[in-house]
């Protein structure tokens, strides 16, 4: 049986179309507000969500996202309460794929068995942790396949074909390339280069590919579906999210949504 990512996209291959998906820090301004956030995201054409754990050290991360962490962290945001907020979204939304996004610690504190089960338990569907090397991915991949959860691998611009192949071996759902060095926020312009590489990522993993890190706008977001599976946008829902008036959280982020998805399907 399919997964509920795997559906996601052999739904919009069927259709010709490319998936959007948004990143949010999960307790940023509060876990509440996170809530309503991903019912925006829904109903504004969000095909596959990631949603941040909140985390002390999120090295991968540029200075938007860190602060957002920091911001949820100081509010109180724990790992049961991002799960919390995940269960109230399935029950709401039984078909939007949610995949939780962060570090390891959180998962090894708990041993990584019961983490898998109770993130699965939840109602999400999929791990991305972007500080697990790939030549170790396979102490959490055993228990996430387990659970029930794709694990969504990072493909990066120095992975040669030998390592590409070798992520993959534990990689489900869909790829994720990091189209450039760097932590997120950064801006992409080299498209020409991402369209090659993200190419071959998807020729030796057999997997949708989702270009991440640098996509900044609508334009980006269209350049990006020309060649890819789906886009990925963070830094730029988390700005919004945070500049938006308190209470407008999630009518900032859902009207950022519409306009990433009709520029994708333009």
């Amino acid at each position: 049986m399919a997964s509920r990512i795997q559906a996601c996209f052999e739904r919009l291959r069927a259709s010709g179309r490319r998936a959007f998906v948004p990143y949010v820090t999960a307790g940023d301004p509060d876990l509440a507000t996170t809530a309503a956030v991903l019912d925006a995201l829904a109903a504004n054409g969000a095909d596959v969500i990631e949603l941040g754990v909140p985390f002390s050290d999120p090295m991968a991360d540029g200075p938007v996202i860190q602060a957002a962490m920091t911001r949820a962290l100081a509010a109180g945001a724990t790992f049961a309460g991002v799960l919390d907020v995940v269960r109230g979204f399935r029950a709401r939304h039984p078909d939007t794929p949610v995949v939780l996004f962060g570090y390891l610690n959180p998962l090894y504190r708990q041993g990584l068995a019961a983490a898998c089960a109770r993130v699965a338990d939840a109602g999400a569907d999929g791990l991305l942790v972007v500080d697990l090397p790939p030549e170790e991915a396979a102490q959490l991949t055993v228990h996430a396949r387990a659970a029930g959860l794709d694990f969504i691998a990072l493909f990066t611009p120095t992975s040669d074909d030998a390592r590409i192949a070798a992520i993959a071996e534990h990689a489900s759902g869909f790829a994720y390339y990091v189209s450039m060095g760097g932590v997120t926020g950064d801006t992409l312009s080299d498209f020409t280069t991402v369209a090659a590489r993200a190419a071959r990522v998807r020729e030796i993993s057999g997997l949708p590919v989702c270009v991440g890190f640098g996509i900044r706008s609508g334009a980006d977001a269209a350049r990006v579906g020309a060649f890819a599976d789906g886009a990925v946008v963070g830094t730029a829902l988390v700005e919004a999210i945070h500049a938006a008036p308190r209470g407008g959280e999630a009518a900032a982020a859902g009207a950022l949504t519409a306009s990433f998805r009709a520029a994708l399907d333009a």
